[in-house]
């Protein structure tokens, strides 16, 4: 089997509202990989997946997959951005947002195919969503809401993936789900990054790690950017080290 390309990122900067959010970021993303980026609030972390994809403008620097610009590859891409900035009050059922997932592969104006509906129901089964396909999407909980645009993403069938905080306001339900599903993308080969901010336990899931403080501080495997010079240089003083940091 053919392995996919990575994600490089080569001399990334980026400002928002004329101030320096990322500092030349320089690193590479594998498949197979479940990838957490992670670091304090202000940090840069959707700033950059969202600079990656081409959502906002850069200063210098250029992101890649296969010696292509990411940004013109976007149909290989499925990005969930934070609950936050999604309107739950539009109506649409929760069989609507998932079948967004087709539009890409369908194009705007064509009907869904079967194949379209069959992927959307298993991606649907898949979050342990499908007894709730008829149900209003701004009627559910946090974390119902969270499986099914992780279900919308599913539908995408996409080569990277990438989530902005998918476990602010989910129960552990959805938390272990979630978790489940990021696993089996990563072990099918894709690329899995992850924007969180938890430094609890659940740091544990992900193989490999990216610390941000405008600047990269550190990336790699869990156990080797998980040190306490790495934390302090990335959180200060203002961060509880989870027990497992060297």
């Amino acid at each position: 089997m053919t392995m996919a390309p990575g994600i490089i990122i080569d001399h990334l900067t980026v400002n928002y509202r004329e101030v320096q959010a990322l500092r030349n970021i320089n690193l590479s993303v594998r498949p197979g990989k479940l990838v957490g980026i992670f670091g304090p609030n202000g940090a840069g972390k959707s700033t950059l997946v969202k600079a990656m994809l081409g959502l906002m403008p850069v200063v210098t620097g250029r992101v890649t997959y296969g010696n292509e610009e990411l940004s013109h590859q976007l149909n290989r891409v499925a990005y969930v951005p934070q609950r936050s900035q999604i309107d739950w009050t539009f109506p649409a059922t929760v069989w609507d947002v998932v079948m967004m997932g087709r539009v890409k592969k369908t194009g705007w104006f064509n009907r869904f195919s079967a194949t379209s509906r069959q992927v959307a129901q298993a991606s649907l089964e898949r979050v342990d969503m499908a007894d709730f396909r008829d149900r209003p999407i701004g009627a559910l909980s946090g974390g119902q809401q969270q499986r099914v645009f992780l279900a919308l993403a599913l539908a995408q069938e996409a080569d990277i993936f990438c989530f902005d905080e998918p476990f602010v306001g989910v129960d552990q339900k959805t938390e272990t789900v979630l978790f489940r599903i990021f696993r089996e993308l990563a072990t099918a080969g894709k690329t899995v990054m992850v924007v969180n901010h938890d430094l609890g336990e659940s740091i544990t899931n992900f193989d490999q790690l990216i610390l941000l403080n405008k600047e990269l501080i550190a990336a790699g495997p869990r156990e080797w950017v998980l040190t306490r010079d790495h934390m302090t240089r990335a959180y200060g003083g203002q961060v509880g080290f989870f027990g497992h940091v060297a």
